[in-house]
């Protein structure tokens, strides 16, 4: 029987080691170190492994997995920034404890998703030979971004029909997906159908819901101006996190699953933190939960 650790995704630009130091008395098991490369530095990786390695141990956490949100697609200089990035965390992803690095992607700014699979496919050959060398398995976040299939500027891999696209145009079990339900419901699909069928390719999850309002839905369309969705923290949306947990259980998951915070609209700002601790404390319910069905 496998389920999954618990843990948060930790914005590295807030201070790595005072997150963790803050969080871990409250019961969080890992952690996912994320950079987005829109507005964040990446410092030297390695260095960061060595000081964070004591805290890691003193505490009794592990790091799940490290995230890269930058744009491998571009030609530009944030294009040769992300791929640099990715590298470096590839190289260095062992010194962590971790083999998944997470990451967007990527997309050719304007494009649709169909026209972006030349470049994906020329990059992403590279990268995940890279990748597979180091050990490392590379994790497609299924965030939008603000794209469509028409049209995004940074992330292709937000749509099963993608998947299916790029899982063909470079066939490796090195790659696979970051998976959380809010972005599939906020494209009105199924999370557990979902589920049900790329289970097997899902190497790493973030732990956020979503409330969706299908009755706004079917009176203003998802194109109107009402808004019709909103993400959530776990155990504040829709979905029921035990029978997400049974599920992958039974697909062989091995994976964490890291809450993503800083988007719920109810648990922000000064209480960010009571929300997570919340959705930690029903995550670990619905995980016992699942323990008793799978058993």
């Amino acid at each position: 029987m496998n389920l999954p650790q618990l843990g948060t995704v930790i914005r590295a630009s807030r201070g790595v080691a005072g997150e963790i130091t803050r969080l871990a008395p409250h019961g969080f098991e890992s952690w996912q170190i994320a950079w987005s490369l829109k507005r964040d530095t990446i410092p030297p990786l390695a260095e960061l492994a060595r000081e964070i390695s004591p805290l890691l141990e003193r505490t009794g956490t592990v790091v799940s997995a490290l995230g890269i949100y930058g744009n491998p697609l571009r030609t530009d200089a944030l294009g040769e920034e992300s791929r640099r990035a990715l590298r470096e965390a590839f190289s260095t992803a062992a010194l962590f404890g971790t083999s998944i690095v997470a990451c967007f992607a990527g997309r050719v700014p304007g494009a649709a998703v169909d026209a972006c699979i030349p470049r994906f496919t020329a990059i992403w050959s590279e990268l995940v030979r890279e990748a597979a060398e180091e050990g490392v398995r590379v994790a497609f976040e299924n965030c939008l971004q603000g794209g469509t299939w028409e049209s995004g500027d940074w992330n292709i891999a937000h749509n099963p029909d993608a998947w299916e696209l790029i899982f063909d145009a470079v066939p490796s079990s090195t790659l696979g997906l970051e998976w959380e339900p809010a972005h599939q419901m906020c494209q009105c699909i199924d999370p557990m159908q979902q589920l049900a069928r790329w289970a097997p390719r899902i190497f790493h999850i973030h732990g956020k819901d979503a409330n969706v309002d299908r009755d706004m839905i079917v009176r203003h369309g998802v194109y109107g101006r009402e808004r019709f969705a909103w993400h959530r923290l776990p155990g504040f949306g829709d979905c029921n996190w035990a029978q997400i947990f049974t599920l992958l259980s039974r697909n062989g998951f091995t994976g964490n699953v890291d809450i993503e915070g800083f988007h719920d609209p109810v648990y922000k700002e000064e209480r960010e933190y009571e929300g997570q601790i919340l959705a930690l404390k029903y995550l670990r319910e619905c995980r016992a939960s699942a323990a008793g069905e799978v058993e």
